[in-house]
């Protein structure tokens, strides 16, 4: 995986940097696992009231169902081919099953075409693999993880994210997220080895305002570029710097805690992220 550049023939072109798709191996999706998506409000309510601000447009999309659960246990699966997918930062992988049945997972990094793979008890810790956490060696990188067994994986799903196992305690297993938090996540949970592929993801830049325009993100006015009336940060003789930083309902940012302090999940957590936070 790798980026490319380009020369700066257009002002669009001149801070442009995509990633390439030497990786894809096809560039048609499997038609039993493609869906159409909801027709596109553009923030707007059954009224036809803004109620999410800076959405809008964006490209036609099709959405590939992808396997998080990974419960297809003891049937090998062959990688058919590398796909792109414009739902998510991550390439997809299409699964070719012993028994005849196709499925997309998450592409990890190292994953190649022809290899077969496995989930469940029978599996071994080797890329691609879907394991419980009680049977993945301890120091393992891990991505696609569970919250609730058989819920489905819900942490590090992003290009380049993993996580790494670090001990055990009782039914849970101590696990260190993509955001520096370390938490405690029940031994019966899910995961497959490997970090998500596609890290160079993070190089990218747009180049131009209209290739966000295609991903549907309209453009955002700053809060204290607007009149007192329309934002708490606004007003202001000259470039004020707008005070305290919050959101437009008066929400505190950049810092403050938002979290709730009796959340059920508080007492999985063993260390909160790194962010600077204050007290």
């Amino acid at each position: 995986m790798a980026v490319r550049k380009f020369k700066p023939n257009t002002p669009g072109q001149r801070h442009k940097i995509i990633g390439t798709f030497d990786s894809i191996t096809s560039n048609v999706p499997e038609k039993s696992l493609v869906e159409g998506t909801n027709k596109k409000s553009g923030g707007r309510n059954n009224q036809g009231r803004m109620t999410m601000r800076n959405l809008g447009g964006g490209h036609k999309r099709r959405y590939r169902v992808i396997d998080f659960k990974r419960n297809k246990d003891g049937v090998p699966a062959t990688v058919k081919a590398i796909e792109y997918d414009p739902n998510r930062s991550a390439r997809i992988a299409l699964l070719y099953y012993a028994d005849g049945d196709k499925r997309y997972i998450l592409a990890p990094n190292g994953l190649q075409v022809g290899q077969v793979i496995q989930s469940g008890v029978d599996a071994t810790p080797e890329v691609g693999n879907a394991l419980f956490l009680k049977d993945i060696p301890l120091g393992t990188v891990v991505h696609n993880i569970e919250l609730r067994p058989g819920q489905g994986a819900s942490m590090a799903r992003s290009a380049g994210t993993f996580a790494q196992l670090t001990s055990r305690e009782g039914k849970y297993t101590v696990v260190k997220l993509p955001s520096g938090e370390i938490r405690k996540i029940l031994s019966t949970c899910k995961a497959t080895i490997g970090s998500v592929g596609n890290s160079d993801h993070a190089l990218e830049e747009s180049g131009k305002a209209g290739r966000t325009r295609w991903l549907g993100r309209r453009s955002r006015v700053r809060g204290v570029a607007m009149n007192p009336i329309d934002h708490p940060m606004g007003g202001g003789e000259g470039r004020a710097s707008g005070g305290h930083p919050r959101s437009r309902k008066g929400l505190l940012a950049k810092g403050y805690r938002t979290r709730a302090p009796k959340k059920q999940s508080n007492q999985h957590i063993i260390e909160r992220r790194k962010n600077n936070q204050k007290s």
